[in-house]
């Protein structure tokens, strides 16, 4: 079972728009460097949407043999058509990847049994466990209580990134934590009532910029040191909404760039940050000495 702080990496691009690779690789050691938990390559902070099948591939080929087992890694390999998913799953199951996140079928979306097989399809037939990923804003649909209690029993589903918001939602699907299925917050701003909840971590947009406080807030409550993780919740609470005073993950980029880090643009239909919501993300970045 992964536990702590998983940061949900971005994906560094150069001005062309193409990976970059070198930078990529300076990104995973500062982060192991800051005693980040776990990778997530892929993902929505990833722009994976935005990239090709060989694109993917070779950024987790790449991430593999660059944290060679160091941390954990886990590799987003979503889709709203099962058979890509179960396709990915596989390939990045076979590069050796510790767990795979895999999200709710967007756009097409599902009824009950078939949002059920979506997962337990591609659970069936891979190597690595599972990771559900519940984000209603962005797909347009949710896991019902339901689907999840029945998944949680399944052998190779592990766990679920819990990103609705709603905290009677994370309630509910609380009740079934148990050692062999976890729930970490999506949301950078619930991080500590998450883990009020039997939470094992957070798969952090947050994390990015600061990786060593996110990893010190679930560890201090890991250890008993609630007041400690909750200083630092609160701490970073105003800088984290400016975090998401766009869609993410144009501001998590930009505060890299403004950092120095050089991690590049966006594909398109993302765009630069509109200038006052800029100057807000860098206002809060100053109060809590990022700038």
């Amino acid at each position: 079972m992964i536990k702590g702080s998983i940061v949900a990496l971005i994906t560094p691009f150069h001005e062309d728009g193409s990976v970059n690779f070198e930078k990529l690789g300076e990104l995973l050691e500062w982060h192991i460097a800051n005693s980040t938990d776990g990778i997530l390559v892929l993902g929505t902070t990833g722009e994976s949407t935005t990239m090709t099948h060989e694109e993917d591939d070779a950024v987790v080929k790449f991430t593999m043999k660059t944290v060679n087992h160091r941390v954990p890694v886990i590799a987003g390999s979503g889709s709203n058509d099962t058979k890509t998913m179960l396709e990915k799953s596989r390939k990045y199951a076979d590069l050796g990847v510790d767990a795979l996140l895999v999200i709710t079928p967007y756009y097409n979306k599902a009824n009950e049994e078939g949002m059920i097989r979506h997962f337990t399809t591609v659970a069936d037939n891979v190597s690595a466990p599972l990771i559900l990923y519940n984000v209603p804003g962005r797909t347009g649909c949710s896991l019902s209580v339901s689907a999840v209690e029945r998944l949680s029993k399944h052998p190779n589903i592990i766990g679920i990134k819990e990103a609705s918001g709603n905290i009677s939602y994370a309630v509910s699907v609380s009740r079934f934590v148990n050692e062999n299925f976890a729930m970490y917050s999506g949301n950078d701003d619930m991080v500590i009532p998450i883990l009020s909840l039997g939470g094992s971590g957070v798969i952090s947009v947050f994390a990015n910029t600061n990786p060593k406080e996110c990893h010190d807030m679930v560890a201090n409550w890991m250890e008993g040191k609630q007041k400690e993780a909750l200083d630092i919740q609160q701490k970073y609470l105003d800088y984290i909404h400016a975090l998401f005073c766009e869609v993410n993950p144009i501001p998590v980029k930009e505060a890299l760039n403004a950092m120095g880090c050089g991690v590049g643009g966006y594909r398109l239909p993302l765009y630069e940050m509109a200038e006052a919501n800029k100057q807000k993300l860098y206002a809060e970045m100053k109060k809590v000495g990022l700038l």
